[in-house]
């Protein structure tokens, strides 16, 4: 399959997946996970999320840029695994492109400037740019990924689902 449509269905996958799991590590050497929402799709990276850039997983970012990024669909049993590196963007045009009124909730309104809006200073981008993708895309509709579970129970044989994808990445 042509890397490019491998990051296309990558892309799409990830589209449909609501809530991330955001890896770290610590200055201790240990790995810290937390849900984050990805943003839009977006030039500059290949996953964006947004955070306040006072909170640990920056300083973790600072010390080590190695992450991974996660996901799981329940319904559909597909997954994706997301080794990369991550690099912190104060670009206020950028923050601008993928803000979205919902941040607000996140952020808050605490006056003045911090606002909770695309201005506001609290708020910083992660991109993060794929080294490893690994996936599992299910084109299949629910009721048969269920009985192949269900089957599974019964027989004792191991669901029929497609192979794990890959993407590599290599950066300049």
């Amino acid at each position: 399959m042509a890397e490019k449509t491998k990051l296309q269905g990558f892309h799409d996958l990830v589209e449909n997946i609501e809530t991330a799991m955001f890896t770290t590590k610590r200055k201790d050497g240990l790995l810290v996970s937390r849900p984050m929402a990805t943003q839009v799709r977006a030039a500059g990276a290949d996953l964006w999320f947004v955070t306040e850039k006072e909170s640990d997983k920056c300083d973790e970012i600072r010390g080590d840029s190695n992450v991974n990024v996660s996901y799981y669909k329940p319904r559909t049993r597909e997954w994706i695994s997301v080794s990369g590196r991550a690099r912190l963007v104060r670009d206020r045009k950028k923050i601008h492109e993928l803000y979205r009124p919902d941040w607000r909730a996140w952020f808050g309104d605490e006056g003045g400037a911090k606002d909770g809006t695309a201005d506001d200073p609290r708020m910083i981008l992660i991109g993060v740019d794929i080294k490893l993708a690994i996936y599992l895309e299910v084109n299949k509709p629910q009721p048969l990924i269920l009985f192949e579970v269900l089957r599974g129970m019964v027989t004792g044989k191991k669901p029929k689902f497609p192979a794990t994808k890959s993407i590599t990445k290599k950066r300049k």
